[in-house]
């Protein structure tokens, strides 16, 4: 899915983002998203515009329900001893 953001403004250490999906443009639906500057482009400014493009990553949910599923028994385990 992609979206993008212009930067509304900076507080502090936070970027507020208008976000909206640029393929409906008709619709256009703004969300505000508040996002740590650390994570986003050092450069940024106001006014800018961000595009990304989520996707899942298979082996990362993979991996954490595995990890989740292994903890979940061990309680599991340790409460009928």
């Amino acid at each position: 899915m992609k979206w993008q953001a212009v930067v509304d403004r900076f507080e502090g250490e936070i970027a507020v983002l208008q976000c909206f999906d640029p393929d409906h443009n008709s619709q256009k639906r703004y969300y505000t998203v508040e996002m740590p500057r650390v994570l986003l482009p050092q450069e940024l400014k106001e006014g800018d515009y961000l595009t990304a493009n989520w996707q899942i990553d298979p082996e990362a949910t993979k991996s954490a329900r595995e990890r989740v599923t292994s903890i979940l028994e061990r309680l599991a385990n340790r409460n009928q001893k």
